[in-house]
């Protein structure tokens, strides 16, 4: 008999490193439930009243869900690539980051248009390479925007750029104060989902800056006060988000972009890739804003179902 108890033993003692193991990996040999969250995205979709787009991926296991093709105007999303073309040129020894840059009044961006430069220099400005770059990503300020642009000789150059990092679906074709004065030059600057996905994958991976710009970078994207609402929205007090915001306003009752595009760490200390696109929606603006974050706290909940606050 004292085989049988000494077996007993044995089995006991397995089984309880396997519930310890269990309990420390409590997800590891889960499935997400993508077909879950596609119903959620659909769902969405149609209360937005507009083309909702949406490219959710889990970057350390490319488990990823793509939610239409359409081509979205960016908005304000394009300034997240358009800065790290910059910061690209000053890796490569062509700019650099403490170069003093005159920006005359005759660059200002539409009164309508976001600018805290236009708005406490109303006579023309001259700031350093680095504050310009904190104004146009983390700040969303359009003239920032357009003179990072000018550097680069224009958004064909931008958009090279974007070849050059593996970003294929993504157009930057206009300029800000373009955009300002034209409503239908949004739409020439797009991208789709996927082709965000892959923009924010690049980031991830650290693949395309030296380790100086892409802490810069990673800062201006994850202390940016705009679009509280929208990926951070419904997400656990505390959630780390690196993200990019893009809007339009509404015109005759219809907001031409509503967008936000970042990467949220998990408590397990991967990382979510989240891309929403809402495209000529009639909602109002809490509402498009809703959506996006009902968008982002579907996905953390697919990979993290335990979380409850």
């Amino acid at each position: 008999m004292m085989w049988r108890r000494a077996a007993v033993a044995v089995a006991l003692a397995v089984a309880g490193s396997r519930k310890v193991d269990a309990q420390a990996k409590p997800n590891a040999a889960r499935k997400a439930d993508v077909a879950g969250l596609r119903a959620t995205i659909a769902l969405l979709a149609r209360e937005s009243r507009g083309k909702l787009g949406v490219g959710v991926e889990l970057l350390e296991t490319r488990e990823r869900v793509v939610v239409g093709a359409h081509h979205h105007p960016m908005q304000s999303v394009f300034k997240l690539p358009i800065a790290m073309a910059v910061l690209d040129r000053i890796d490569r020894g062509t700019l650099r980051i403490d170069d003093t840059i005159d920006i005359p009044k005759s660059m200002y961006v539409t009164p309508g248009q976001h600018s805290p430069i236009r708005d406490k220099f109303p006579n023309g400005a001259r700031l350093p390479l680095r504050e310009i770059l904190r104004l146009n990503t983390s700040e969303s300020d359009g003239t920032a925007c357009d003179v990072l642009l000018k550097l680069l000789g224009g958004p064909a150059e931008a958009t090279a750029y974007f070849r050059r990092i593996g970003v294929t679906e993504m157009v930057a074709a206009t300029n800000e104060l373009e955009i300002g004065r034209d409503r239908r030059a949004q739409y020439r600057s797009w991208a789709t989902p996927a082709g965000a996905l892959s923009l924010l994958r690049v980031v991830h991976e650290r693949r395309a800056l030296s380790d100086s710009s892409q802490a810069l970078l990673m800062r201006f994207i994850t202390e940016t006060p705009t679009g509280l609402k929208r990926i951070r929205g419904e997400l656990p007090a505390g959630t780390v988000v690196a993200h990019k915001t893009g809007s339009s306003g509404r015109v005759d009752g219809v907001a031409a972009a509503t967008n936000d595009i970042g990467i949220i760490t998990l408590p397990n200390g991967q990382h979510l890739a989240v891309a929403v696109f809402l495209t000529d929606s009639r909602r109002d603006d809490a509402a498009r804003e809703r959506i996006i974050a009902r968008v982002a706290r579907a996905a953390w909940e697919t990979w993290v179902p335990a979380t409850r606050d």
